[in-house]
């Protein structure tokens, strides 16, 4: 599937992730709302815009940005919760 079709897959709640990626387990997904907790004041309450989140190979979750052979792939496949 194209990069497209993976956001459009990932904005109705679904996760995917490239073919090619070498780390088990690691895919991409959208979070719509994140709460959060840190030491800075005054940000805890501040809303945040929904943004791609990876799961790592290590079991962690980081914000992702998409390179510009990401955007262009056609390998990325939908990745089914069995």
């Amino acid at each position: 599937m194209r990069f497209g079709d993976a956001i459009n897959h990932m904005q109705n709640g679904g996760k995917v992730q490239r073919h090619g990626w070498n780390g088990k387990g690691m895919f991409i997904f959208t979070i719509i709302e994140w709460e959060f907790n840190t030491d800075i004041s005054g940000v805890d309450e501040i809303e945040t815009m929904p943004f791609i989140c990876m799961k790592t190979a290590d079991n962690k979750l980081v914000p992702w940005l998409a390179s510009q052979t990401d955007v262009l792939a056609e390998d990325w496949m939908a990745i089914r919760d069995d």
